[in-house]
Formats: structure tokens, C-alpha cells, sequence
């Protein structure tokens, strides 16, 4: 899998495409690129959390058996593409309760993030947390409210459509 991420640069997703139509084929290659999000080169890093986010889009319960893990790298990942992908995998993972605020709190801290992706994906994720969990949503509904107005033309329109589906 790793193979299939190296090379280039950070403009490129190169072949990870690829890797998105193996998984597909067969799900246990997924634990390899899973692995790929902890290696040396952030392009490596970079391309797998692009197709491990895809992948898991389709197949969500992929995610399920690496929760522990993606809960932990959420926390201290610094890499920005890292982190918007990360931003929209948690919430497909299948979280107790404890889990949902340990994401929550620390998607409220990417909020912070000088990208404006992450910050975007950020609210994404926190939203749908908040749908699984009504105790977040009363919070989550007041920051998107306020980076609707106040964020890069990206996160107001992200926000508006947040606010459309979340608000009754």
C-alpha cells in the first residue's frame, strides 16, 4: 500500500486512487494504509488519510476496529491534511460517549487551525457529531453560527449549509 503513496509532493494525491479501489476490493488492505497515517513521510501520511477518508466513506465500518488509534492521532496530529481528513473519518466511527467529547473537544480545537480547510472540515465534523449526540449540539450550533459570520468565504458557506440541516 505504502508503494502506492510515495513520491512527489504535496500538490499531487499521486496514486492514491489506487489505494481507494484495493480497499474496496479488499478490505483488509485497509489496515495497511491505516498504518500509513503514523509514517515518516508526510506525503505518505497526507495521500492515506486522502484515501483512508475516502475509502471510509463508502465502507464506514473500516474505520471501527482503529478507533482507539484515530481518536489518539485526532488529538496530536499537527499536519493539516492530516487533520481535515480526520475531521470527517471520526464521525463515522462508531463513538461511546466519552469518545464523542474527547472528538468533540478536539475538533473545537482545530477550529483554531490556521488552515482554512481544517477549520471548515472542523465544523463539518462537529456537526455531525452533534447529530449523534444532542448534549453537543447546542454548542456546536452557536460556533458555526458564529463562523458563519465571521470565517473565510469557505467556512460561511459551509456554515450556512450546516446551519440548514442542524437548526429546526
Amino acid at each position: 500500500m505504502r508503494e502506492l503513496l510515495t513520491g512527489g509532493d504535496r500538490r499531487s494525491l499521486g496514486r492514491s486512487h489506487e489505494a481507494v479501489v484495493k480497499v474496496a476490493r479488499e478490505p483488509a488492505l485497509f489496515e495497511e494504509l491505516i498504518a500509513c497515517l503514523w509514517d515518516d513521510d508526510f506525503v505518505v501520511r497526507m495521500r492515506a488519510a486522502d484515501a483512508a477518508e475516502k475509502a471510509s466513506l463508502e465502507q464506514p465500518l473500516l474505520l471501527q476496529p482503529f478507533r482507539k488509534e484515530l481518536l489518539g492521532l485526532l488529538e496530536e496530529a499537527t499536519q493539516q491534511e492530516l487533520r481535515w481528513h480526520l475531521a470527517l473519518m471520526i464521525p463515522r466511527l462508531r463513538l461511546n460517549a466519552t469518545e464523542r467529547r474527547r472528538a468533540h473537544d478536539a475538533l473545537t480545537g482545530y477550529l483554531e487551525d490556521r488552515s482554512s480547510i481544517v477549520r471548515t472540515f472542523a465544523m463539518q465534523g462537529l456537526a455531525d457529531l452533534g447529530k449523534q449526540d444532542p448534549r453537543l449540539l447546542p454548542g456546536t450550533l452557536e460556533q458555526i453560527r458564529t463562523l458563519t459570520r465571521t470565517g473565510t468565504a469557505a467556512m460561511k458557506a459551509r456554515g450556512r449549509k450546516l446551519l440548514k440541516e442542524l437548526e429546526p
